[in-house]
C-alpha cells in the first residue's frame, strides 16, 4: 500500500513494516543533496516526528515518521553514494523501515493520484 504526505514522504506499507522515502517531486525540489542523517536502528518514533534530514545545496528538509512505532532498518547505502539520490530513483530509494504500532496511522495520507494532484 504506497500512501504520500503532504511533506512530499512516500509511505509503502508491507505487513507491519514500512518503508519510507521521498517523493520524486521533492528530491527535484531540493536539488542535489549533500548531506544526509538517517535515524538509528531501535529509535521509538511517534506519528509525525522528524526522525531524518535532507541537506541539500538549496535547504535542509526534516523527513517525518508517517506512523508511531520502531525504526527497524535504515538504508546506508544511500550514505555512500548522494549522487544516487536523483528523481527517477527517488521512488527506490527507501531511507529507513519503521515497524508500525497502528496502520490507521497511515490513513490520513494520500493515495498517488491525490497527491499527484496536490503537486500538480
Amino acid at each position: 500500500m504506497l500512501k504520500f504526505s503532504e511533506d512530499h514522504e512516500w509511505a509503502n506499507l508491507d505487513a507491519d513494516i514500512c518503508a519510507v522515502g521521498i517523493s520524486p517531486h521533492a528530491v527535484e525540489q531540493l536539488g542535489d543533496i549533500v548531506f544526509v542523517e538517517l535515524p538509528d536502528i531501535g529509535l521509538a518514533v511517534n506519528k509525525g516526528d522528524a526522525v531524518a534530514v535532507f541537506e541539500s545545496v538549496k535547504a535542509a528538509s526534516d523527513i517525518y515518521s508517517p506512523a508511531g512505532g520502531e525504526i527497524v532498518e535504515v538504508n546506508n547505502a544511500l550514505l555512500d553514494d548522494l549522487t544516487a539520490i536523483k528523481p527517477e530513483s527517488a521512488m527506490a530509494n527507501w531511507l529507513f523501515k519503521i515497524k508500525i504500532n497502528d496502520a490507521g496511522d497511515l490513513e490520513s495520507l494520500m493515495d498517488e493520484a491525490a497527491y499527484n494532484a496536490m503537486i500538480g
